[in-house]
C-alpha cells in the first residue's frame, strides 16, 4: 500500500494520482511510491494508457527542500540515482502516457511531467526549474530530458535563470503540447489517452522503445533498433488482425486484442 501516490483505473486508463497536500512535495517516500505505482501500471493488463495528475491546484511544486537541506554530499551520493528513478518513473511505462499539469510543475514536479510522452497543461500552469536559486540544479532527469525536448539553449536558459514560464510560453517552446482551461485538464487528458485503450498495445510499446531508444544513440544504431522492433511486432496477434482487417474492410476498423 502507498500513502501519497495511488493508481486509479477506469476503462483502461490508469491515473497515477499524487496526493500529498498542500503542494505534493516530492520527498523520498513520494519518489519511492511513484516508482512503485509506475511499475504496477506498467504490468497491469487492465491499464492500457496512463495519466499522472496532482489534482486541480498543482501537479507538484518540487522536491521537499526541508528534507534536502539537511543532506550532505555523502548523504546524496548513494541515493541520487534513486531520486532520478522516482521522478522519472513514467518513462519506464511501456504504454502511452500523459502528464496532466494544473498550477505548478516546478523542479521535481516538472521532472515527473517530462517523463511522460505528452504534456497537457491548464491555462493556469507555471513550469520551471528553480533549483539554481537554491545553489543546486535539476538532478531528477531534468537536465537530460529538458534538453532533448526543447533543445540545449532553451534548456540552459530555464535552468540557469530558474525562471517560471506560463502555459503559453511553455506551448511556444515545446515544453507542453496542448493548453486547455484549467478545469478541463484532466478530462482532456482522459479524452486523449482513451484513443489508445483498445489499440495494439505491443505496437505502442515497440514504437515507444524505438523512439526513446533512438534518441539515446546515433542514427545507424537507432535504425537497427527500429528494424528489430518492427520485425518483432509481426509476431503479435494484433499485427495479423490489423492487416487482415485493412485488406478486407479498409483502415481503422480492426478490433485489437492487445496481444
Amino acid at each position: 500500500m502507498t500513502e501519497f501516490v495511488r493508481l486509479e483505473v477506469d476503462n483502461g486508463v490508469g491515473t497515477i494520482r499524487l496526493d500529498r497536500p498542500p503542494m505534493n512535495a516530492l520527498n523520498r517516500q513520494v519518489q519511492a511510491e511513484l516508482l512503485q505505482v509506475a511499475q504496477e501500471a506498467a504490468t497491469r493488463e487492465d491499464v492500457r494508457a496512463v495519466i499522472v495528475y496532482g489534482g486541480g491546484k498543482t501537479l507538484a511544486a518540487g522536491a521537499d527542500v526541508k528534507e534536502m537541506a539537511t543532506m550532505s554530499y555523502s548523504d546524496m551520493a548513494p541515493r541520487a540515482r534513486a531520486l532520478s528513478a522516482g521522478l522519472g518513473a513514467l518513462s519506464i511505462i511501456p504504454k502511452p502516457t500523459v502528464a496532466a499539469v494544473t498550477g505548478y510543475a516546478l523542479g521535481g514536479g516538472l521532472e515527473v511531467a517530462l517523463g511522460a510522452d505528452r504534456r497537457i497543461a491548464g491555462d493556469n500552469a507555471k513550469l520551471g526549474f528553480p533549483e539554481i536559486l537554491l545553489g543546486i540544479f535539476p538532478g531528477g532527469g531534468g537536465t537530460q530530458r529538458l534538453a532533448r525536448l526543447i533543445g540545449p539553449s532553451r534548456a540552459k536558459d530555464l535552468i540557469y535563470t530558474g525562471r517560471f514560464v506560463d502555459a503559453q510560453e511553455a506551448l511556444a517552446i515545446g515544453l507542453v503540447d496542448e493548453v486547455v482551461p484549467a478545469d478541463e485538464v484532466y478530462s482532456r487528458s482522459v479524452e486523449y489517452v482513451s484513443q489508445f485503450t483498445s489499440g495494439p498495445a505491443l505496437a505502442y510499446a515497440a514504437a515507444k522503445k524505438a523512439i526513446d531508444g533512438g534518441l539515446d544513440t546515433d542514427l545507424r544504431t537507432g535504425l537497427d533498433l527500429e528494424s528489430e522492433l518492427f520485425a518483432g511486432v509481426f509476431a503479435t496477434d494484433d499485427a495479423a488482425i490489423g492487416m487482415k482487417s485493412f485488406v478486407e474492410n479498409g483502415p481503422g476498423k480492426a478490433s485489437f486484442t492487445g496481444r
